[in-house]
């Protein structure tokens, strides 16, 4: 049974607790051949959808899995994808790929009327500069799959800080309940944007930087060493973990949960 079946049985007085329990313990998964265990459930459980981390799979393998999460969701989401799987998606996928977003590397592929519900969360990403685009479109990609309302402003980092007031004032109007600041080389943004706004930041540091302290490391510990309070931190590059989270905060305050 799925997921919504179990809670109405359960509802309905036709299982006990320990029933549904251990039916819910295994629900929402399905196994592909000793090689997978999709969690298709994970959506309806927590609120962020499952994500396919394409490095490291085949082809082949990738797209069984995302077929399976179509049919069981009626959508996939791959992430991490060359040029050989994004070749392989579209041959297999065609039409069906509602988002195909290079500078990502993510795709996702949705059944007709399968697209998301808006929640009336609004989420705000800022980038210091265009080297930091991609992993902030991660974020955006998975924030509207989620479906917030996504408000972006990219290169305002404090080289240039004049170039952040608008873009942020605008955010602030616009009464985002999260913004998400992806920044590398010294990785200061973030702690100037958690210094002036009244909604939790998301550090999202990246892989820019020149010799010692470069690949992100600097822009991580400076982010973690922060005296702004609000700012939080996600890993190096990871968009979608900070896309998931701020979403997260943004759907709970529309809908008051």
């Amino acid at each position: 049974m799925s997921l919504h079946e179990i809670l109405e049985q359960l509802a309905a007085g036709n299982l006990t607790v320990e029933e549904a329990q251990s039916m819910l313990s295994i629900a929402g998964i399905a196994a592909l051949d000793g090689f997978a265990q999709i969690d298709t459930g994970r959506h309806a459980r927590k609120g962020v959808p499952e994500v396919v981390f394409a490095p490291g799979k085949t082809p082949q393998q990738l797209i069984e899995i995302c077929k399976t999460m179509i049919e069981h969701t009626g959508r996939a989401i791959a992430s991490g994808l060359d040029e050989e799987r994004w070749a392989a998606l579209e041959s297999s996928f065609g039409p069906r790929m509602a988002v195909a977003n290079r500078g990502a590397k993510m795709a996702v592929i949705r059944e007709p009327g399968r697209e998301p519900l808006p929640t009336g969360g609004r989420l705000g990403i800022l980038t210091a500069g265009t080297s930091d685009v991609p992993a902030a479109e991660q974020a955006r990609v998975i924030a509207e799959e989620m479906g917030c309302e996504v408000i972006t402003a990219y290169d305002v980092g404090i080289a240039g800080v004049h170039r952040l007031m608008e873009p942020l004032a605008r955010m602030i109007e616009s009464r985002v309940a999260a913004v998400i600041v992806a920044a590398g080389m010294e990785g200061a943004l973030p702690s100037v944007v958690a210094g002036l706004v009244a909604v939790p930041v998301i550090g999202l540091p990246t892989p820019t930087g020149y010799g010692l302290g470069g690949g992100g490391v600097t822009a991580l510990l400076s982010m973690l060493q922060s005296c702004c309070p609000g700012l939080v931190v996600v890993n190096i590059d990871n968009g979608i973990g900070a896309g998931a989270t701020g979403a997260l905060i943004a759907n709970g305050a529309a809908t008051g949960t």
